[in-house]
């Protein structure tokens, strides 16, 4: 139960990320409006305050949550922007998670 629930934060976390982040990119480069950048900078604020709830050691959960990250753009890559991942990516994608999952659920010394 430990581990669904660090994936779960860990994607909640990354989809806040994305999201404020593709908002400003909306806002650059495709002319969506400028009110875009006050939900992009409450999801970034959503963003930190999740990375906080993981009881790890913070650089151990940055470290892992940069593996959730890279799937989760990935599936982003997908179903926002249309573009299907390659096998390298999602061979990319796979080797991020087991990076993660090392660092995450590996035994340690009580």
């Amino acid at each position: 139960m430990f581990e669904l629930k660090t994936l779960g934060l860990f994607i909640a976390t990354a989809v806040a990320e994305i999201v404020g982040c593709y908002l400003p990119y909306l806002w650059l480069h495709k002319g969506a409006p400028a009110w875009v950048l006050l939900p992009a900078a409450a999801a970034l604020s959503i963003f930190v305050w999740l990375l906080t709830l993981h009881p790890a050691a913070a650089g151990r959960v940055y470290a892992a949550y940069g593996g959730v990250y890279v799937a989760t753009a990935l599936l982003w890559l997908w179903a926002v922007d249309g573009i299907r991942p390659t096998a390298w990516d999602l061979a990319g994608g796979a080797v991020a998670i087991a990076g993660m999952a090392i660092i995450m659920f590996a035994p340690r010394p009580a």
